[in-house]
């Protein structure tokens, strides 16, 4: 494209961008738009008015060709994500890279799949790593003594699900480094708006991963150990093991996975308690509803905001004829709002027993992760608990600039 293109094309985009928002605005009285800066600030007080007016709102900016659907009602999200016969996940395609995951699969290739991957998902080997990762959050807190001020995000956060992820998969302590630097480009990748810079970026962090990975699995073919690698590289079922790429694409999609989740509950959940000390103060005077705590902050502030799927056939929802081809964004952080699944939804309450929340999604594809950041989440606000009869708010944080995803980019906190 030459410069005067590129200069006119800038100038348009905008410009279309505002006619599709107010066509949307017009035609329901709300208008969708995932790069909305006040969006990202706090999406909730939107979702509240959206669901008010068009819970089955038709999103008209030009996100696929068969056009959008944006459901913000919990009962609409849950039957879309159960069903997964008129909704499917094959044909959500991005375009960053050229490997599908289980995530973009429908049965019976997500079946065979996710069977032979949730063999390293147990609930005895996950209950297995918890003295692992007490001594990781540990060792990392400890390396923060004598400090009133620190990054719950960089301190924390981020690197305990790295770390423990890493460790699960079999990675040496050298590497795990390089793994820092993967971890967060990866994350990108389940994001539908990104930029060609950071398009680039997702490529070839995931062609250096793949590279790393395969010489890994052939190391464990030939002399297996105590991890995830050699368990899913020598995972066999009626005779199928899983091919090469199915293999290196499900190792990325547990490092982006298993940090992003992890790492937005214990940095969004802990923003919400200092934001409601009372709250705070009721989990340290009562350390038994921790297990409902995370519930709680689970669908407070969401780690994941939405999921989407395609529609398979002709169909309706809430008196919307929803056509096949077109896509269906189910936004987990309204419907974890719903005054009509969880009264007062607003109100932050670690005894309100929200374990019917969609944080982790639902049906087939419920995250395979859930147990472990669970387990990860609660020994991490264990220990900043007992370590710390003081925490507070140093400076107001900021969003990452994503869509899918909900997160901070740092939490600065005065300990003591």
């Amino acid at each position: 494209m030459n410069p005067v293109a590129a200069i006119l094309e800038k100038a348009v985009k905008p410009l279309a961008m505002k006619s599709l928002l107010a066509w949307e605005r017009l035609e329901s009285g709300v208008a969708f738009n995932p790069l909305s800066p006040q969006l990202r600030a706090n999406p909730y007080p939107f979702y509240d008015e959206m669901r008010r007016k068009d819970p089955v709102h038709r999103m008209r900016l030009p996100v696929t060709g068969n056009g959008a659907w944006v459901l913000t009602n919990y009962g609409d999200v849950d039957v879309v994500l159960r069903d997964h016969r008129r909704f499917g996940n094959e044909g959500r395609d991005f375009g960053y890279i050229p490997y599908i995951s289980m995530l973009d699969l429908d049965p019976p290739a997500h079946t065979r799949i996710r069977g032979l991957v949730s063999r390293g998902f147990t609930p005895r080997s996950v209950e297995a790593l918890e003295p692992r990762i007490r001594q990781r959050v540990g060792e990392l807190l400890d390396a923060l003594e004598g400090r009133d001020r620190i990054d719950l995000i960089r301190d924390l956060a981020f690197p305990l699900p790295v770390i423990v992820i890493a460790e699960l998969l079999g990675v040496p302590p050298e590497d795990r480094e390089q793994f820092n630097e993967w971890s967060n480009i990866v994350s990108l990748t389940v994001d539908p708006l990104l930029n060609e810079t950071q398009i680039g970026q997702v490529r070839q962090t995931v062609e250096e991963m793949f590279d790393y990975f395969d010489g890994v699995a052939q190391a464990r073919r030939a002399n297996p150990q105590d991890d995830l690698v050699s368990v899913l590289a020598n995972a066999e079922e009626d005779g199928e093991r899983l091919s090469r790429d199915d293999l290196l694409i499900n190792l990325v999609l547990f490092l982006a996975a298993g940090n992003e989740t992890t790492r937005n509950l214990i940095g969004n959940g802990m923003l919400a308690l200092l934001r409601h000390p009372e709250q705070l103060q009721r989990l340290r005077d009562e350390p038994g509803l921790l297990e409902t705590a995370i519930d709680e902050l689970l669908r407070y502030d969401s780690p994941v905001q939405l999921d989407s799927r395609i529609a398979r056939e002709s169909l309706e929802i809430g008196g919307k004829k929803i056509e096949p081809g077109q896509l269906v964004y189910c936004v987990l952080g309204a419907a974890n709002r719903d005054p009509a699944a969880f009264p007062n939804p607003d109100v932050l309450d670690i005894g309100r027993g929200a374990g019917n929340h969609v944080a982790f999604g639902r049906g087939i594809h419920y995250c395979l992760g859930a147990p472990l950041a669970r387990l990860e989440g609660r020994i991490a606000f264990e220990a900043l608990l007992s370590r710390y009869s003081s925490v507070r708010l140093a400076e107001e944080p900021r969003y990452r600039d994503q869509v899918v995803l909900r997160g901070l980019e740092a939490l600065w906190l005065e300990v003591g």
